[in-house]
């Protein structure tokens, strides 16, 4: 039997405005990582205006009331560390990792993006940043091969009524019609401290830094109530195969295989994250082994799950066919390799492998003030309680054989798979 890992020190508590604050020290390295979640992602945006949450990623680098426009990385940078920031479907957030004496400097700056973001906005840095925007579309899905895939496949697997049916990237007509009056309402709905958690990591004294956030971020004031989400239920499966042919500049075909299973942090979650690891994780994966190696369909082949915490989760298969490769061989070669680990379960020691795998990389990860910081702060933004970050590895040790046969049987399925297929424009190669 494996050894019980000690649990993470982790602290948890509230301001009187509603920011829920996690702490978790580690003074191996004299670092500390912050990390600011705010749950609001391209699901938030109403239509006619998508594209916003990652429009205000950018936009919040942008300056505030006491920080000229770029002078947050500066600063950061400066001092020694690093930031960035990134957004999703459910949430948006923003990082920076410093020296363990410079924690004050990224609570602050932290603290007057978001109480004092407004006086700072102009037209012209909406202007800029929206630019910067379209021109960040242009380069990753308009131009780029394959890149549309971000936002066509969750047009196909989810109706058009869905939150996350629309282009995280958002439209050009939309960014082009976005005001400043829009940017400041959306600002207020929804980077208000009681839709935020904060999270840090490393090299800090509990009393002192729950002094230091209480001083930068206690006078913020609480928000007005954000817009409601659309439904977000969508059945367990497609209830029939889908399927999108895209012709697009490509040299070779390219083929992605959604299907929709149990949301992240929940208990089936476990089972089809083991799904995908056993799939795709590696070049011991089944889609390695039987598409890359042995039939040699594929130049690539990988399975992820998207770690959707609202409606149904995504786990998608992703392979790239080899020069000379029909898409439909391709297509037919992911089929063989979901209708195996479907109809027949795990092979003898696989489970045991992935799994293996999994707590390794989590293990690691955690011994980063960067990563930890993240996963609190995901956990916290989605059930309130960072603590269950200790509970990540029982609850993969759980999994069984029984339960991956399980989930195979009720998720993998012809009747659960939508399918993004790319082929030459022409079927002539670019």
């Amino acid at each position: 039997m494996a050894t019980p890992r000690a649990a993470l020190p982790i602290q948890t508590s509230r301001l009187e405005n509603g920011l829920l604050v996690t702490l978790s020290p580690d003074r191996t390295a004299p670092i500390v990582a912050v990390n600011l979640w705010y749950h609001v992602g391209s699901a938030n945006e109403r239509e006619g205006r998508t594209g916003f949450a990652h429009l205000f990623e950018h936009m919040l680098f942008q300056g505030s009331e006491h920080v000229a426009a770029n002078e947050h990385f500066e600063l950061i940078q400066r001092a020694g560390g690093t930031l960035n920031g990134s957004t999703w479907l459910d949430r948006t957030n923003y990082f920076e990792t410093v020296p363990s004496q410079q924690l004050e400097l990224a609570l602050w700056l932290e603290a007057d993006r978001m109480g004092r973001l407004l006086p700072a906005m102009t037209q012209e840095k909406l202007d800029t940043q929206r630019d910067v925007v379209k021109n960040e579309r242009r380069w990753s899905v308009d131009n780029q091969p394959y890149g549309s895939w971000w936002e066509k496949l969750p047009a196909l697997c989810f109706p058009p009524s869905h939150p996350f049916h629309h282009s995280l990237m958002g439209s050009m007509e939309d960014l082009s019609a976005a005001s400043l009056d829009d940017v400041a309402a959306f600002f207020r709905a929804f980077y208000t401290p009681d839709n935020a958690v904060l999270s840090i990591a490393g090299d800090v004294d509990e009393s002192e830094v729950l002094t230091l956030v209480d001083r930068y971020f206690g006078w913020i004031p609480r928000g007005n109530g954000r817009p409601a989400l659309g439904a977000m239920d969508v059945s367990t499966t497609f209830g029939t195969a889908l399927r999108e042919v895209v012709e697009d500049d490509v040299a070779v075909p390219r083929v992605f295989v959604a299907m929709r299973t149990p949301v992240f942090g929940s208990e089936g979650y476990y089972a089809a994250s083991a799904i995908a690891a056993i799939l795709g994780t590696g070049r011991g994966s089944r889609l390695h082994q039987s598409l890359v190696r042995e039939r040699q369909l594929a130049s690539a082949a990988s399975a992820f799950t998207f770690d959707l915490a609202k409606g149904t989760d995504l786990l998608v298969i992703d392979a790239t066919a080899r020069p000379g490769v029909s898409v439909e061989a391709l297509e037919q070669g992911i089929g063989d390799v979901l209708d195996e680990l479907r109809d027949k379960g795990p092979r003898a020691g696989e489970l045991d492998r992935v799994l293996a795998q999994t707590e390794t990389e989590f293990v690691t990860s955690m011994q980063g003030a960067g990563d930890r910081a993240e996963q609190l702060s995901r956990f916290a933004t989605y059930y309130g309680d960072p603590a269950l970050l200790n509970e990540q590895v029982a609850r993969y040790r759980a999994v069984t054989d029984h339960r991956i046969g399980a989930m195979g049987s009720d998720r993998l399925g012809p009747d659960n798979r939508a399918s993004l297929v790319y082929v030459p424009r022409n079927g002539v190669a670019a």
